[in-house]
Parts: structure tokens; C-alpha cells; sequence
């Protein structure tokens, strides 16, 4: 199956960095010159993906603007100025303009090294309805947490405890039958992850490469130091 459909989730109010640069919503601001939505769409353009659904609230109309100039892909865009939807929300109104299975993507992170998108379309099967993008804790910057996940000699996540090895880069593949006939109100994706799970079609693999968080103006620092090495 080609995964050519991807869901850009760039609605969020992004608190945590907007003190950093309080006029621009967080998709827009820029790393080593570059805005972080742009690095999301060029992993997913790597992979394949031709068109993508962004959807839109917090300082809506700056970041419109910029979608119009976008060149990797095809972008819809997807109004949530009158209400917030959330992750899972977010997607269950974008649905009619994904694919049997689409790409999800935060646009807080930048991955490097390797092809995300297409290691990930490479791992889908019949079998599986959620499919993680997953990095070791070790080869993350500007993210402080105890991990979310371990995977099984097979392949799928163990439930969550308390301290894990494995983070989630923000990137997944998903089922659109996980979504269908839900309301559209605001839910996490983490509620349609719990379906999956529940049923034994969850699953992840590892990134060979490195993930930066670029959530708070810590991340941002750390993001613009690791580039200016890969650049210098």
C-alpha cells in the first residue's frame, strides 16, 4: 500500500516556547533558519507523501500565509480557529483527506539522518493500525522526560511504565478505520492508540538516526547548537 496522505498537526498554542518569540505561532518558528513545519514537510515529502492536511488555531492567519508557499507537498488546510480539537479531534475532521493509512506528524521535532517516513511505510502491514516512529533516549535533544515506550521481540509496544527507553518522535502512521464513526469533538490520538493497543496492532520500530524536541526555548537552543555542527 502507498501512503501518500499525511495529517500535519500545527494547531496547538505552543505555551512553552512562546516566550521565545510570543508573535509567532510555534510551527513558525525558525531553526537554523528554517520553520519547523517546513522540516516536518520535507520528512514527509521524502517518504512519499503528496499532500497534507495542516490544521490551524493558534494565530491562524500567519501560518495560512505560509502554507500558501509551500512546494514539497500539497496542503489542505484544516480550520480549527473557532475551536481546538486536540490531537485525535484534529484528525477526525481532517479524515475525508486521508488515505486508508496516513502519516500523522507534531511539528515541534526535527529528525535527522535516514528516511523516516519511508522506514516507517516500509514496516506497515495489514497487521497493524498504529505504527510509531520511536528514537532511544540517548540520541534525543531538548527532551527531559523518562521515555514512553518499549517494544516486544515482535515489534509491539509494552504498555507504559513508569521510566521507558524508547520516545516518541511525533511521527506514526494510523489506520483511518481506527477513526471513523467517532464524533468530531476534542479527544487525544492517545484514546485511538489505546484501541489499537487493546487489540494487538500497535506497534513501532526505531529510528536509526537522531530526534530533537524543539518544545521550549531549551530545545531550541540545544536544536540550534546540534545543526550548527552539522553545518560547520
Amino acid at each position: 500500500m502507498r501512503i501518500d496522505t499525511a495529517m500535519v498537526l500545527a494547531a496547538g498554542l505552543g505555551t512553552r516556547i512562546r516566550s521565545l518569540d510570543p508573535e509567532t505561532p510555534k510551527p513558525l518558528i525558525k531553526v537554523a533558519g528554517k520553520p519547523l513545519i517546513d522540516y516536518a514537510f520535507e520528512t514527509l515529502a521524502a517518504g512519499g507523501v503528496n499532500r497534507a492536511v495542516v490544521n490551524v488555531h493558534h494565530r491562524a492567519d500567519q501560518l495560512e500565509a505560509h502554507l500558501g508557499a509551500v512546494s514539497e507537498v500539497e496542503v489542505v488546510v484544516s480550520d480549527e480557529r473557532e475551536q481546538l480539537l486536540e490531537t485525535g479531534g484534529g484528525i477526525l475532521k481532517a479524515l475525508p483527506h486521508l488515505g486508508e493509512a496516513f502519516f500523522s506528524t507534531n511539528t515541534d521535532a526535527i529528525l535527522l539522518g535516514g528516511n523516516p517516513a519511508d522506514a516507517l511505510a516500509k514496516a506497515w502491514n495489514e497487521k497493524t493500525d498504529v505504527l510509531l516512529l520511536l528514537v532511544p533516549k540517548d540520541r534525543t535533544s531538548g527532551y527531559p522526560g523518562k521515555g514512553d515506550f518499549s517494544l516486544d521481540g515482535s515489534g509491539k509496544v509494552v504498555p507504559m511504565r513508569e521510566e521507558q527507553p524508547l520516545v516518541f518522535t511525533g511521527l506514526q502512521i494510523l489506520r483511518r478505520s481506527l477513526f471513523e464513526g467517532s464524533p468530531i469533538e476534542p479527544v487525544s490520538t492517545r484514546a485511538f492508540w489505546s484501541k489499537a493497543e487493546a487489540s494487538g496492532r500497535m506497534r513501532g520500530i526505531v529510528h536509526t538516526g537522531e530526534w530533537m524536541h524543539v518544545g521550549d526555548p531549551e530545545g531550541h537552543a540545544a536544536a540550534e547548537e546540534r545543526l550548527g555542527e552539522r553545518q560547520g
